[in-house]
């Protein structure tokens, strides 16, 4: 199957460093005009001066900034084909001793955030008659972990909030999805810099007994993009290498005969 995406204009947040940087990376291999937005750093700067597309300082709690960005990539690129919402924060903590800013933060960032860009592309794709909405879950969403209240629910808040906008935007052909990363070692939760005893704790909750790389996630994202996935919609899809397929998956390592 050959995924073309030439020419189509896709706005990545967080598209500076980490997972955000590779599914950018993923697109300009095929050919995609990309638009990177992240807040003001060294690696934005830089990686601007190789896009084709554009790099633009912003900060996704900024409604006004984000819409002036949308309005800026309609005019010079002719619309808007693609937005990417990937960029979060975590905030881990348990909820007696937690911060209520830190908390609003998680929110304002993580649900706001899809919210506030998502409705700043949304008339530039209604007027085009096509588009794609694709929203950074988590398999937290579904499964939360002990100290991360707020970033499960924050995520769980994006899935909903990803299959209502599927049912507003369907009548103009936008399709509207999230993914829901597994454990892919990020500078955020820093998973190959935890001692080995505790690495291997976590790996054997895998179905696929390794660590997940963001290149897994740029491929499923930029399937979803797609025009091959233009009847999929208000869906989260997991790409956690089987975190949430069974019970002990470990057990079947242990069938394995050494090779």
């Amino acid at each position: 199957m050959h995924i073309d995406l030439t020419g189509r204009v896709v706005i990545v947040t967080g598209a500076a460093r980490g997972i955000g940087h590779v599914i950018a990376e993923a697109f300009r291999a095929e050919g995609a005009v990309v638009v990177a937005v992240d807040l003001p750093s060294p690696e934005l700067e830089e990686y601007g001066e190789v896009l084709d597309g554009a790099a633009y300082e912003a900060d996704v709690r900024d409604a006004g900034r984000l819409r002036a960005i949308a309005a800026d990539v309609e005019e010079r690129f002719g619309g808007i084909d693609v937005l990417v919402n990937n960029a979060g924060v975590n905030v881990t903590g348990a909820v007696d001793e937690m911060d209520e800013d830190a908390w609003d933060r998680c929110f304002d960032i993580n649900v706001g955030g899809v919210f506030r860009m998502s409705r700043a592309v949304i008339s530039a794709m209604k007027r085009r008659g096509r588009g794609r909405i694709i929203n950074a879950a988590s398999f937290a969403a579904i499964m939360p972990s002990v100290g991360q209240a707020a970033y499960a629910a924050s995520k769980a808040a994006v899935v909903s909030f990803t299959r209502t906008l599927a049912g507003e935007l369907g009548p103009w052909n936008i399709t509207v999805n999230a993914y829901a990363p597994g454990m892919i070692p990020t500078a955020m939760n820093d998973f190959e810099q935890l001692p080995v005893e505790q690495q291997q704790v976590l790996l054997d909750t895998l179905t696929l007994r390794r660590w997940g790389d963001p290149a897994d996630v740029a491929d499923l994202v930029r399937f979803l993009a797609s025009d091959q996935a233009g009847y999929i919609t208000g869906t989260l899809v997991d790409v956690s290498g089987g975190k949430l397929a069974t019970q002990l998956p470990q057990r079947a390592h242990g069938w394995r005969e050494p090779s």
